[in-house]
């Protein structure tokens, strides 16, 4: 029986949870901005996610013109990294779930 002012929770599968929390459920999203150079983008794109040439020019174009580009897909912790080194670099990243 719970104590006197706790309040018990539905059953949670602890094991699914854990599955989710390390699932590769986020994508990080770069976002087009009328700063950054083309070739600056690419330079980052192969610096952070470690893309070749090719992989890094084609989401550069992506972005250029279609406005964003799905980077990446990771766990929400590997995420937020990715996204927090790529604004460090001046670009507009977020991430959302996928």
């Amino acid at each position: 029986m719970a104590k006197p002012g706790t309040e018990t929770s539905p059953d949670i599968d602890v094991e699914d949870k854990l599955k989710e929390a390390f699932a590769r459920g986020w994508s990080v999203i770069v976002w087009n901005d009328p700063i950054n150079l083309m070739d600056y983008v690419v330079y980052v794109f192969k610096t952070v996610l470690k893309m070749n040439e090719e992989d890094a020019s084609r989401h550069m174009w992506e972005v250029h013109q279609k406005g964003k580009s799905s980077v990446a897909r990771e766990t929400q912790e590997k995420s937020e990294l990715i996204v927090h080194r790529l604004r460090g670099f001046g670009l507009n990243a977020t991430m959302e779930q996928a």
